[in-house]
């Protein structure tokens, strides 16, 4: 699955597959310990491994004596460039919706949490507005790029 990251400021495009318990990234294979660790498998053959801790939004990543500062842009943030916004970003389950037809809403605002490959992902709005349509309940599957909010400024 393709995916978009921030990186130093700048997107860039990251295609990821799992595999059992690896995680296969380009030619890197990459495997997550119960303590934490990810032990990676280098396409020369070497293996080595990183450490990583969330601060917010952010995964700070150190691996090789480098750190690197990796944010991902989830669908419907307000960090997104997409004019979709408020869509699904790949299969997943609605578990809680926080706001109904009418309501007023500002940017940044949560407006419902899906849950997809055993993670949350939060909705918010990308500005302020007025929601004109919920398209989902709580319990409805959606597919990747489905439209959950709409809403007019």
């Amino acid at each position: 699955m393709q995916h978009e990251f921030k990186v130093d400021g700048e997107m860039v495009e990251v295609t990821v597959a799992k595999d059992g318990q690896e995680w296969i990234l380009g030619n890197h294979v990459a495997i997550i310990s119960d303590n934490g660790r990810i032990m990676v498998k280098q396409p020369d053959g070497r293996t080595s491994f990183a450490h990583s801790a969330k601060v917010g939004d952010t995964w700070w990543v150190h691996f090789e004596g480098h750190i690197f500062c990796i944010e991902k842009t989830e669908a419907g943030s307000i960090d997104n460039d997409s004019d979709a916004g408020m869509t699904a970003p790949m299969p997943g389950k609605i578990l809680e919706v926080k706001v109904a037809n009418g309501d007023s809403v500002e940017a940044g605002q949560l407006l419902l949490i899906m849950e997809a490959m055993k993670m949350e992902h939060r909705i918010v709005a990308p500005d302020d507005g007025v929601i004109s349509t919920v398209n989902f309940s709580p319990g409805d599957q959606v597919q990747q790029g489905d439209v959950l909010v709409e809403m007019t400024e």
